[in-house]
């Protein structure tokens, strides 16, 4: 066999490990379907990468989706192609292999060029290059270069790893579904990035309450509030209620007004249960016109 050809090995699926902290999903959509149906008809064109681990067993490198297809097809083994890689050479394998899918979400990203980049970091790794002015390039530089992306978005993309899980949700919605009406851009994502995590999950909450996200102002200005110890579930609905060019216009009411016809002891209650109060109110009031109409077989009683 020539020194530098590729062996194909048949390997047990039982002994396959799934990549530690694997950061790209595996989903079962159409082209999932379409990947088993080829599978089934054709057998895998396309051996998986492993590497063998001390304990016998091995590690996926690339092939996360084939391996799920071919154990949803029942088969027993699996073509692959088994690599001897240090850690760091596992990792930039494994980053550089998956971020060639057509689609790749922010949170597969962030969670990718965090892990090329320390490791990288670990092993010095240099990129093999006849331009001199690439070899004064800083690691962030170099990873911007090999996948088409600036070193500032690069820096972005790995500041959303700080990110709580429901609101990296928000930015990942901004590729899954165009007409989605609550997403965070990338931008403003990086400003909640450096909130604390009880902040950040009291934007979540307020972004859920108001169904409103914050701009990159208005990400700004909430960050700008954490630090000066101002930021609180009240503030947060004021600035997410706030009209913004690409929301539907705002119901605003005079606060005093309803304030003074609200029962005393309600005021000391958390604005939520108030609202609450308020909407029972308007109901009760909707159905007491309603008989007054008349038209009572209308209500749900």
């Amino acid at each position: 066999m020539a020194k530098n050809q590729i062996q194909i090995k048949d390997i047990d699926i039982s002994l396959i490990d799934s990549f530690k902290n694997h950061p790209f999903k595996v989903n079962e959509d159409l082209s999932f379907f379409e990947l088993r149906q080829s599978i089934k008809n054709n057998g895998l064109l396309n051996p998986v990468v492993l590497r063998k681990k001390e304990d016998g067993r091995y590690e996926m490198i690339s092939g996360h989706r084939r391996l799920l297809a071919m154990k949803q097809n029942n088969e027993k083994t699996i073509p692959a192609v088994v690599k001897e890689l240090t850690n760091d050479q596992a990792i930039i394998e494994m980053v550089d292999s998956n971020l060639q899918r057509e689609l790749v979400l922010p949170s597969e990203k962030a969670f990718a060029y965090k892990m090329k980049l320390e490791a990288m970091k670990h092993q010095g790794k240099k990129i093999d290059t006849l331009d001199p002015q690439e070899l004064k390039l800083n690691t962030v530089e170099k990873i911007g270069l090999e996948f088409g992306e600036s070193a500032t978005n690069i820096k972005r993309y790995i500041r959303l790893t700080y990110l709580i899980p429901e609101l990296l949700e928000y930015v990942d919605k901004t590729v899954l579904n165009r007409n989605e009406p609550l997403t965070i851009g990338i931008k403003p994502a990086v400003e909640l990035s450096f909130l604390s995590t009880t902040n950040q999950q009291l934007v979540a909450d307020a972004i859920d309450y108001n169904q409103a996200t914050p701009s990159h102002a208005q990400s700004i200005e909430i960050r700008k509030l954490e630090e000066q110890n101002k930021l609180n579930e009240e503030v947060l609905d004021e600035i997410l209620s706030e009209e913004k060019g690409n929301q539907k216009e705002q119901i605003t009411f005079n606060r005093k007004r309803i304030e003074d016809v609200l029962p005393s002891e309600l005021l000391k209650k958390d604005k939520r249960y108030i609202e609450q109060y308020i909407i029972n109110a308007l109901i009760n009031y909707s159905k007491d016109k309603k008989l007054e109409r008349g038209d009572a077989y209308d209500l749900n009683m």
